[in-house]
């Protein structure tokens, strides 16, 4: 039957790689990257440089899979089927790869940036990949992103005693916050919206040559991090951030 391994490779560093992940690695015959254009080649790049140094013996191969395009964002019920539909779009391109590029007992892999876990579609489409083809597949997890950040400022996750919530910069400008919560897929720099005494730690590109860091007040570096972020997108074509905030008593 045919494997697939789910491999978290970690936020950006190599160095974040598991020894279990590069077990995975070298027992993987097959690896499907999603092709999003010139703006993201870093993001394919770095998943081949992993593989360049983990993997002991040559014969692998890498297979470029197009993105299907996904439908502008939107809120509520449209927002949730425009991502059900880019799924299905996805999945049907994921079967028909591995059918076709993988030998009924072959190994493959999808290499998933951070965990596979966290705020990763890899997993659910899979799901529905499996009611098409045959195959097993397993999950190895990685440093998430969340890790990277509290790691690079030096700081714990929470306060003792303290609950964190992990959310998305729509449900934080929806919903607001209160005590602690780490950020996610914020285009659109919410935490401007909290108030100016709210204690924020941010961090884009973590672990890669070109990470940046900030922290402080919302009201201290917020303009700031906002003017960073924006020229950072405009540098590379694409920005990878994540931060956590912490209310005033």
């Amino acid at each position: 039957m045919r494997t697939i391994h789910v491999i978290g490779i970690g936020a950006g560093d190599p160095d974040y790689v598991t020894a279990q992940a590069i077990s995975a690695l070298n027992d993987t015959q097959v690896f499907f990257a999603m092709d999003k254009g010139d703006a993201k080649d870093d993001l394919v790049a770095l998943r081949r440089l992993i593989c360049e140094r983990f993997i002991a013996e040559p014969g692998y191969r890498f297979v470029a899979l197009p993105d299907p395009k996904r439908a502008p964002a939107a809120d509520g019920p449209a927002y949730e089927q425009a991502v059900t539909d880019w799924h299905a779009a996805r999945a049907a391109l994921w079967a028909r790869a591995i059918e076709t590029e993988l030998g009924p007992d072959g190994v493959g892999a999808f290499l998933a940036w951070g965990d596979p876990s966290l705020y990763d579609s890899t997993l659910r489409i899979l799901d529905r990949v499996a009611e098409h083809v045959e195959f097993e597949f397993d999950v190895i997890p990685g440093i998430t992103a969340i890790q990277a950040l509290t790691a690079r400022h030096r700081i714990p996750l929470n306060d003792i005693g303290e609950a964190v919530l992990i959310t998305t910069g729509r449900r934080l400008r929806d919903e607001g916050a209160v005590g602690a919560a780490v950020v996610m897929l914020d285009g659109e720099c919410s935490f401007l919206r909290t108030p100016p005494d709210t204690r924020i730690w941010w961090g884009a590109y973590l672990g890669t040559p070109d990470e940046l860091l900030a922290h402080g007040t919302v009201g201290e570096v917020g303009e700031q991090i906002a003017e960073m972020r924006a020229a950072a997108r405009e540098r590379h074509g694409w920005i990878m951030d994540i931060y956590l905030l912490r209310t005033a008593d």
